[in-house]
């Protein structure tokens, strides 16, 4: 959390090994969701891309079996290609939303699907409404405010930002991500304080904190900071996990539907 005082989140494993995880806070306030690990079978890899011309759903019989039991019902997922862009797309049913990085919807029961492997899914909930978000941010969303364009999208469906709770997803950390100026030049340009994401490791090179990123963009964008919550999970550092960046073709997916 932004907030350094705030008590540590917690990330809850479900089976052994863990099929996916959840978080406490999205399940204290009544969401179904979860983040699949490598061990949820039938989510399909990112070899078997989501696209206009093949918009079937990236998850087979056994996935849909294992999210269930979260409270998911896959029969009417929604999900969109994403382009590592900050389009949002308002979801009113299940099935393929289009092209978009976040997903957005007031419909109870219809998952938003979200898939990453190293990238953040970040999860948004305004129980008031209610409204739900979810949105996919790496570093290039990160500097066109996908995560703040997903703010926007659900305060036009009549969410208040203040009011609004957010989940990150398991993601690659400041531990692993090394990244140099193809990243920083866009982030700088983006951010004049881009420099409190970035630890200098080498000429040129730096660690980048996409948590710590997007956990301020989110409160600019009016969030409450206690109300983020970020396990800090690092995809290159856990096995269980799939990680781009160490070579794994694997998917994970985000998935939360409305109460």
């Amino acid at each position: 959390m932004v907030d350094g005082g705030a008590p540590e989140p917690s990330l809850i494993p479900h089976g052994q090994p863990p099929a996916y995880f959840t978080f406490a806070a999205l399940s204290r306030l009544g969401v179904p969701h979860a983040t699949t690990t490598r061990h949820c079978p039938g989510v399909l890899s990112f070899a078997e891309p989501i696209s206009p011309a093949n918009p079937s759903p990236p998850f087979r019989a056994d996935a849909v079996t294992a999210l269930a039991r979260a409270g998911l019902d896959l029969a009417r997922v929604a999900y969109a290609k994403q382009v590592h862009g900050a389009a949002v797309a308002r979801v009113t049913g299940g099935g393929f939303a289009g092209i978009a990085d976040g997903l957005v919807t007031t419909a109870r029961g219809v998952p938003l699907a979200i898939f990453t492997a190293d990238c953040l899914a970040i999860v948004l909930y305004d129980p008031a409404v209610p409204a739900l978000g979810a949105v996919h941010v790496g570093w290039r969303g990160t500097v066109q405010g996908a995560a703040q364009a997903a703010v926007v999208a659900l305060e036009a469906l009549g969410a208040r930002a203040r009011h609004l709770h957010a989940a990150i997803a398991p993601s690659i950390g400041p531990c692993c991500y090394e990244v140099d100026e193809p990243v920083i030049g866009p982030l700088s340009a983006a951010y004049d304080g881009w420099q409190a994401w970035a630890r200098p490791v080498g000429r040129d090179r730096f660690m980048l904190d996409l948590w710590a990123a997007n956990e301020t963009l989110l409160a600019h964008a009016g969030l409450d900071p206690a109300r983020i919550e970020n396990p800090r999970r690092c995809t290159a550092c856990t096995e269980d996990l799939y990680s781009y960046r160490k070579g794994n073709r694997g998917r994970l997916a985000t998935v939360a539907a409305l109460p």
